[in-house]
């Protein structure tokens, strides 16, 4: 039996980076031995073991060979007789095919058949085999890691063979938990938006996300958006949202805010009338395709709809500020509205010239936010109900008292 450390542990550790997750493989073993061991099986379709005392995953080494369309189109062989180099010709880039010796410490004790460690030097992103062409996943692997190594390109062969495996219809047959699983990966990386960059070269953002794909051509009025192309300021935004260190939700709201812009009718561009209905609507179809979770999607929807009123809100006088925070339901999720406007913020700023100018829109309404939670409604209930008013009347009365609230606090910053 013999252990070795792989994958993206062996890479960091050479690139300098942090290295939170251990994989290992075991070659020469069985999985009775490693019942033996202690070791603790968790694996569904190939041995995996956790170990007894750290936990860490202990994969046996095994081949695959491609049974079928999609990533589970494959039948595992896993045996004793199962090399190192097998196991690691299995994978996607040779980046994430280097090994070491459980022992190892410095620069020997490397294993490295497929000259991964030349491509890190290089920072080249390039695939191990042809097998490559087996897994759709690895498209958007490759896409996400493009977004976490900002300075590594993708090898040119590797970029045809994505090419290829789109034109003969592979990636038709992601499995869209897989999809989100990815893309939420990569949208939480240095610069997502090398990953959509990458997923249009090779043609797969067409298939996986078209709402996005059909974003790039479509122009803006330029005295909004000096960048004028939809789909350039959509990539300006969510970089932005990661240079503001955005949580998920947030950067699927700044992917997602503007989808209605490309089905805007062409007589009517470059004026997009009406664009954030269509988005919320697009938005819907995008989320239940992927099953995006509750929480991404409804932060989402409230952006499409409000990100054009939440732009505007300085011009709004009392009565509409309220009205927009009951529609944001920000009265019951705080928090949420919070990042209903960090999301708005990096659209505003997420512009040609825009990148560094103040959003004073988000301290507005949050401090809007703050007179209107300000109002004691249970008072305001209690003392309709003394005189006998209820339903309907009780919620005029309240929405008059928040108004008000917030008249009062409009009137208190024009005279500071």
């Amino acid at each position: 039996m013999q252990i070795y450390m792989v994958g993206g542990a062996v890479r960091d550790r050479l690139l300098g980076r942090p290295v939170n997750d251990h994989d290992w493989v075991v070659v020469g073993a069985t999985p009775q031995q490693m019942l033996e061991l202690g070791y603790l099986p968790v694996g569904r379709d190939f041995p995996v073991f956790l170990h007894p005392e750290t936990r860490e995953e202990y994969a046996l080494a095994r081949t695959e060979r491609k049974s079928g369309r999609g990533y589970r189109g494959f039948v595992v062989q896993s045996s004793p007789e199962v090399t190192l180099e097998e196991d690691l010709g299995r994978r996607d880039l040779t980046i994430n095919a280097i090994a070491s010796s459980a022992e190892w410490t410095g620069a020997t004790g490397i294993i490295d058949p497929y000259d991964g460690v030349r491509d890190l030097r290089d920072k080249v992103l390039r695939h191990v085999t042809h097998a490559f062409h087996d897994d759709p996943v690895r498209i958007l692997r490759v896409a996400r890691f493009a977004a976490r190594f900002t300075d590594f390109s993708v090898a040119p062969e590797t970029l045809a063979l994505m090419r290829s495996m789109v034109q003969h219809g592979e990636a038709d047959h992601l499995v869209p938990e897989r999809v989100w699983q990815e893309l939420a990966r990569g949208l939480m990386e240095e610069k997502p938006s090398r990953m959509f960059h990458v997923l249009r070269a090779c043609g797969a953002l067409q298939v996986v996300l078209p709402e996005v794909d059909r974003l790039w051509g479509v122009p803006q009025r330029a005295e909004y958006h000096p960048e004028i192309d939809t789909g350039v300021h959509l990539m300006m935004v969510l970089d932005k949202a990661a240079r503001l260190q955005a949580p998920l939700a947030v950067r699927l709201a700044c992917l997602t805010h503007d989808l209605g812009k490309g089905t805007t009718p062409a007589d009517m561009l470059p004026r997009h009338i009406g664009h954030e209905q269509r988005s919320s609507k697009l938005l819907k179809g995008v989320c239940e395709r992927l099953r995006v979770p509750t929480d991404c999607r409804e932060l989402a929807d409230v952006v499409a709809r409000e990100h054009g009123n939440i732009h505007r809100s300085g011009e709004l006088g009392a009565a509409a500020l309220v009205r927009l925070i009951e529609r944001c339901d920000a009265i019951r999720k705080p928090a949420r509205f919070d990042e209903v406007l960090l999301a708005c913020e990096c659209d505003a700023r997420g512009r040609l010239g825009f990148e560094e100018a103040p959003y004073p829109q988000r301290a507005r309404l949050g401090a809007a936010l703050v007179a209107v939670q300000s109002v004691a409604t249970s008072v305001i209930a209690a003392s309709a109900a003394s005189k006998g008013v209820t339903g309907q009347k009780v919620g005029e009365m309240i929405h008059a008292a928040r108004v008000q609230a917030v008249a009062d606090w409009l009137a208190q910053a024009a005279a500071a």
